[in-house]
């Protein structure tokens, strides 16, 4: 295994879930990630835990539920991990593990490149930078993102509590996703335009998709990319267009590079997501969720100027 590559799986397992002898680990890969779900299973070993490595079938949309026996073993570990070709984040099966008090990350789109890279961020400043967001947006009723490229959006934030993904995921229930770097919360409802130059599942845009959100709901999209979007949403049925997630990027070793696992964690951006969002704290539940990600994105959480023009302030 490549040397920057052994370092940031030992990351995730020693430090970010800090994995105890006897523990039970269990490893949810996919064909597309068992190298990567290989190492992390044998880095659980070595630190001692009853390590389980499970292949499962890819599913075509993120948060589409795992099979049933997977939401079992999630279920019934003491830590999971998924580094999976889709999302389980906001899946119930996910939901229902950390509420058994299992921790664990998912890795939804991860690479062995993107690993080694957005692993070696300085967690201490990240994870300063997440929870100072976090804070401000559980302390604000709202929030309004503007971009050069036309975003306009207002987001009710009133009674929903922001979450820090920091990496640290050490405590009983714990969940986050990994690679880490991000502030983030479930709005309560928005109105207002995006502009997305990257799309959960499709990749660039170029030109970037314009989405139209009315009262918390997509309604109605713009661009080759954004058909897509509109697609996968609404396959799930009218909920997959709820307005889910609001999220803002603090890891500096994240890139643009068309994969918004990446995509999402870039400091200085700002990030979108429709379908479900039961799973961080809103009220939604369906077997969807996708992210889109704003550039050079100016952000003001209540009073509080976070972004200006993709650079962070704070």
């Amino acid at each position: 295994m490549p040397t920057d590559l052994s370092r940031a799986v030992e990351t995730v397992i020693r430090r970010c879930l800090a994995v105890q002898p006897g523990e039970e680990v269990v490893i949810v890969g996919d064909r597309s990630t068992a190298d990567i779900a290989a190492a992390l299973r044998d880095e659980a070993e070595r630190a001692g835990a009853d390590a389980t490595l499970a292949l499962t079938t890819a599913r075509d949309v993120d948060g589409a539920e795992p099979p049933d026996a997977i939401a079992a073993a999630l279920a019934a570990s003491d830590v999971f991990i998924a580094p999976t070709a889709w999302s389980i984040s906001h899946t119930q099966a996910r939901k229902r593990a950390s509420e058994a008090g299992a921790r664990g990350a998912t890795m939804p789109h991860v690479t062995a490149d993107m690993l080694s890279r957005l692993m070696a961020a300085d967690f201490d400043l990240m994870g300063g930078r997440s929870r100072a967001i976090a804070r401000l947006l559980t302390e604000a009723d709202s929030a309004h993102v503007t971009c050069p490229r036309g975003t306009d959006l207002t987001l009710d934030l009133t009674g929903r509590s922001g979450i820090g993904d920091d990496g640290d995921l050490s405590a009983p229930g714990a969940f986050g996703n990994l690679p880490c770097g991000e502030g983030f919360i479930a709005p309560a409802g928005g109105d207002g335009v995006l502009v997305a130059s990257s799309l959960a599942a499709i990749g660039l845009a170029d030109p970037p998709a314009r989405l139209t959100v009315e009262r918390g709901r997509l309604a109605s999209v713009e661009g080759a990319e954004g058909e897509l979007l509109w697609q996968k949403l609404t396959a799930a049925g009218e909920l997959g267009t709820n307005l889910a997630e609001l999220g803002v990027g603090t890891n500096e070793r994240a890139g643009l590079t068309g994969n918004v696992l990446e995509d999402e964690k870039m400091l200085g951006t700002v990030h979108v997501a429709f379908g479900a969002s039961a799973a961080i704290g809103g009220t939604v539940a369906v077997p969807v969720h996708l992210d889109v990600v704003v550039l050079d994105a100016t952000l003001t959480i209540g009073s509080t100027t976070v972004l200006q023009a993709g650079e962070l302030v704070l």
